[in-house]
């Protein structure tokens, strides 16, 4: 109980302190330039937040299990191409979302069964789906933009309600969701126990093959549910889509507190961490900073919040 006490406490810290770090940025990029705080900007600034946002809570899921997924980002791509395709040949808004979204969340479940019973690191099973999933999007797409969406389709990323992003707020339901799921669940507790130590969530009854497909089914069925929405945003299907967003779902879990060895993350945690990445990349672009060096900035967030998981464990904090 001590344990899990000071667990607790050592997460509210580093959420506290990554919401102080947070108003840092905004106050200083208030200060260096006044477009920051438009209303445009911030809209824009959330539509995209939520988007990554979505994708990173499903990483957490993964992360916590003591895994890696590096196929969000193609399986993202998939649900864009093939919720595309089907809407400009006539089937429905709603069956062409669903179906996707089933699609999306059985790739996912391919590389949990893949990792649990072919015995395959996280890393290979998941690279194996991007590059494999990839390969879908370049096959069903001919390489091309899926144009002429129905108009309710695209409206809808367009939407505001009180002033805020509709965007957001399905970003917000999936948030409540999967914070419940992590916190209020049997489902959750497991998951935990079982990325901390793996032999010892089995010896006390724990499925394993049962959470092993489930985190890898959510984390592609949240990376579809992203597509969707960004299909949405751009109005068109796009066979690129979500390349290189791994990277940034595995930073914003990675920065928010989720420990790379298993067993530790916290949803709010992974919100803040992609707000702050978010803006870091939101404000290089305004004030002119390189992309290049704003990629490199991530690189190095990543790699000093690592770095205090590490020190923090061996410490016993």
């Amino acid at each position: 109980m001590k344990n899990v006490l000071k667990s607790l406490k050592g997460k509210r810290v580093a959420e506290a302190n990554l919401i102080i770090i947070l108003i840092v940025f905004m106050a200083l990029l208030a200060v260096m330039t006044p477009n920051f705080l438009s209303v445009n900007n911030i809209r824009n600034l959330v539509r995209q937040t939520s988007v990554i946002g979505i994708v990173a809570l499903g990483m957490t899921f993964v992360i916590i299990s003591g895994g890696i997924d590096l196929s969000v980002g193609s399986i993202l791509g998939v649900a864009s191409i093939l919720s595309s395709m089907l809407m400009v040949n006539g089937v429905g808004i709603f069956l062409s979302i669903l179906f996707s979204l089933i699609v999306c969340a059985a790739l996912g479940m391919v590389s949990g069964v893949v990792i649990h019973h072919g015995k395959v690191p996280p890393f290979i099973a998941t690279l194996g789906m991007m590059t494999a999933g990839r390969g879908i999007v370049m096959l069903l797409s001919g390489a091309r933009m899926v144009a002429g969406l129905p108009r309710e389709f695209t409206q809808f990323s367009q939407k505001t309600i009180i002033g805020i992003p509709a965007l957001f707020f399905v970003w917000l339901l999936i948030i409540i969701a999967t914070y419940i799921i992590t916190t209020r669940s049997i489902f959750g507790r497991n998951l935990f126990a079982y990325g901390s130590n793996l032999e010892a969530a089995r010896l006390s009854g724990i499925n394993i093959r049962t959470y092993t497909y489930a985190v890898y089914a959510i984390s592609g069925l949240l990376s579809g549910i992203a597509g969707v929405l960004m299909t949405s945003r751009l109005a068109n299907g796009i066979p690129t889509a979500g390349q290189g967003y791994e990277l940034d779902a595995i930073a914003a879990a990675v920065v928010g507190g989720a420990s790379l060895n298993g067993g530790s993350g916290t949803i709010i945690g992974t919100v803040l961490g992609a707000f702050l990445i978010a803006i870091i990349q939101n404000g290089g672009n305004l004030l002119g900073i390189n992309s290049f060096i704003l990629q490199i900035s991530v690189g190095v967030l990543i790699v000093a919040s690592v770095m205090i998981d590490q020190k923090r464990k061996s410490s016993g904090k």
